[in-house]
């Protein structure tokens, strides 16, 4: 089971994306390489409520989409601007439990198109 989670932690420390994954309780429980250069704070977030990060209207867009992912909702936008878009999404487990959940971004360019990969 170790080597499973290190492959898995290897892939998602792949990514150029920020993953950063919290429980339900909003403690941060993972961070890929890109979160921790990307949030303020880095490693040191693992272990914090997520809350403690984000100013109120922030906390109360959090604290709605997990109401929304507890009834079933798989993915919310929760922030956009022209140059991203960042999704928090849902985890469940095998039984459909929510586990927690995970910032996703969507980076574009000017013109709206996708970034490539490879130049970020």
């Amino acid at each position: 089971m170790g080597q499973d989670v290190a492959f898995l932690a290897a892939i998602l420390d792949s990514l150029k994306e920020p993953i950063l994954v919290a429980d339900t309780d909003h403690v941060v429980r993972y961070m890929n390489r890109a979160a921790v250069d990307h949030y303020e704070g880095g490693e040191e977030l693992i272990g914090r409520s997520l809350l403690e990060c984000h100013n109120e209207a922030s906390r109360r867009v959090i604290q709605e989409t997990l109401a929304l992912l507890r009834s079933g909702a798989e993915e919310r936008l929760i922030s956009e601007d022209e140059r991203r878009k960042i999704y928090m999404r849902g985890i469940r487990g095998p039984d459909g439990r929510l586990l927690g959940y995970y910032e996703r971004f969507e980076y574009t360019t000017n013109g709206g198109e996708k970034c490539r990969n490879d130049n970020g």
